[in-house]
């Protein structure tokens, strides 16, 4: 299986960010999906039993924190049964995110929203364990989630949950065209990157330390498809994305930032190496 072309890498600085020194990002894993990695890149191996993350991402910030995905919900079980049955894997749950939060002591109220890189239902189903939390949409992930049969999931969890639509300015951001900058600072910064679902997005976060983050979603189910520059095989993408050509220009845009950042696929479990999780000592400094 041929590799696509490697684009050249990026050479411009990066982007400003001025992330205020107590911000701080948590792992949330609420479980796994077992999936082959024939099934998730070109050139994966039957034999090559990959273990999906279903997480979620804190994001502390002073002016209000954002959960960057929610994982798997108290339901899951009914969820993962709205799915249609090739659809479904073998799974193993955890505490959900709204769980985690509550035994670390984590004040909910701090909760500016979910701000989801995606509406399907492995990044939605926590919204049944995070009562009355905001949702963060754009206008097209928004009506994808409402019409789309792959939103039901959403549609079903979503309710009593506020949707604050946020939209795009025409600044361009490590080369994609548009960008949301969720704090003013620089430190959260979407980008549009709707390939996989029509309103996906990329999420760059930047720490205090200088070390930047790239919660990329779906765009590729597994760090593979970036450092192997693969996309997903042909009749999985025929059945879950979009807009395929979109994809892979996003995607080569991500491969072209790779080694500045560290790129989060957010089913590939060991991209979360390194992230802390959310302890009650944690939670205590974010009063």
């Amino acid at each position: 299986m041929s590799p696509l072309a490697k684009p050249a890498g990026w050479t411009e600085p990066l982007p400003e960010a001025r992330p205020p020194a107590d911000m701080a990002i948590y792992h949330l894993p609420t479980g796994t999906y077992e999936t082959r990695a024939a099934l998730a890149f070109r050139g994966g191996s039957f034999r090559d039993k990959r273990h999906f993350a279903a997480s979620a991402v804190l994001v502390r910030h002073p002016d209000g924190d954002l959960l960057i995905d929610a994982g798997f919900g108290a339901d899951v079980a009914a969820h993962v049964a709205m799915l249609p049955r090739f659809m479904r894997a073998p799974y193993r749950v955890g505490r959900t995110a709204g769980e985690q939060l509550d035994a670390a002591g984590y004040d909910r109220s701090r909760l500016l929203g979910v701000l989801l890189t995606h509406s399907h239902w492995d990044h939605a189903s926590g919204l049944d364990s995070l009562w009355g939390t905001r949702v963060w949409l754009n206008a097209d992930e928004r009506r994808y989630a409402a019409e789309d049969s792959d939103g039901k999931v959403f549609r079903h969890v979503s309710p009593g949950h506020e949707i604050h639509e946020y939209g795009f300015d025409s600044r361009s951001y490590l080369g994609f065209p548009s960008s949301h900058d969720a704090y003013g600072d620089g430190s959260v910064v979407v980008v549009l990157a709707g390939g996989h679902t029509a309103g996906s997005v990329i999420v760059f976060v930047t720490v205090p330390s200088g070390e930047r983050y790239a919660f990329i979603g779906d765009l590729t189910w597994q760090i593979d498809g970036i450092r192997r520059r693969v996309e997903r095989p042909r009749l999985l993408s025929k059945l879950a994305d979009s807009d395929p050509d979109q994809l892979r220009q996003d995607l080569l845009r991500m491969i072209a930032l790779d080694g500045l950042m560290r790129i989060v696929p957010a089913h590939d479990l060991s991209s979360y190496d390194g992230i802390p999780r959310l302890t009650p000592e944690a939670a205590a400094r974010l009063r």
